[in-house]
């Protein structure tokens, strides 16, 4: 295993897509921030934090849920009523995009409702799609064989990315 950010980093980055996200809806009055479940999840949430905390936009966190492996076996669930989205801005968080297969799911439930803007947000971007999605606000990208993954875990009490 390869460290590639520690706790740090992960948080200088955070801050950094937390600005480019308020930087880039400007003047739209009300946002939605959600999470895949996982990591996504906490960064989304930390994200919407700092977004709240600089400026007078209305931020809504949610989670998204589906099966990464599987997704068309379960239910993708969202925290709240996609109906909230209609017209709105949303911005698609996860830790890692690789194939892009989570977030191209997450995106097709939040397109659910006729949304204003999707917006998808990865700390770590892989470049191995196999769908047609990119991410507009990206931490990091890193080059990765395919045999290769990033994880991002708990290490000494901390969140860390290595190369495994």
């Amino acid at each position: 295993m390869q460290l590639v950010l520690n706790q740090h980093q992960i948080e200088q980055k955070i801050m950094r897509l937390a600005h480019e996200v308020l930087e880039n809806t400007y003047g739209i009055p009300e946002l939605y921030i959600g999470g895949i479940v996982g990591n996504g999840e906490v960064f989304a949430n930390q994200i919407a934090e700092i977004i709240q905390k600089n400026s007078a936009q209305k931020v809504t966190f949610f989670k998204i849920e589906l099966d990464k492996d599987k997704p068309l076996d379960h239910a993708i669930n969202c925290s709240i009523d996609v109906s909230a989205f209609a017209g709105k801005t949303v911005v698609l968080v996860d830790d890692v995009i690789n194939s892009g297969t989570t977030m191209q799911y997450g995106v097709m439930k939040i397109l659910e409702q006729p949304v204003r803007s999707v917006k998808t947000l990865a700390l770590v971007d892989r470049m191995h799609r196999r769908y047609p999605i990119k991410c507009d606000f990206v931490g990091m990208t890193l080059t990765t064989t395919l045999g290769e993954r990033v994880e991002v875990m708990p290490s000494n009490g901390s969140l860390e990315a290595f190369l495994v």
